[in-house]
């Protein structure tokens, strides 16, 4: 199904850039209503695990996978 593009406010930037992060298959939840976060509103929450600073390392499918796909 088409989501289009959807924002967030994570805070990835210290294992990722801009570039990094272009055209890669994330895991996301979607269908949270949006949400104000300093400013700036976020209509997802990618979803991660934090590492022993705190910093977050992105949750990514082993195989490919479609967008919109729900999670299970």
């Amino acid at each position: 199904p088409e989501t289009g593009i959807k924002r967030s406010s994570a805070q990835i930037t210290v294992h990722y850039t801009k570039e990094v992060l272009l055209n890669r298959t994330v895991i996301a939840v979607i269908n949270f209503p949006p949400k104000q976060i300093a400013g700036f509103i976020s209509e997802c929450l990618v979803l991660g695990v934090y590492d022993q600073n705190k910093d977050v390392i992105l949750l990514k499918p082993d195989l490919p996978a479609g967008n919109g796909l729900k999670i299970g």
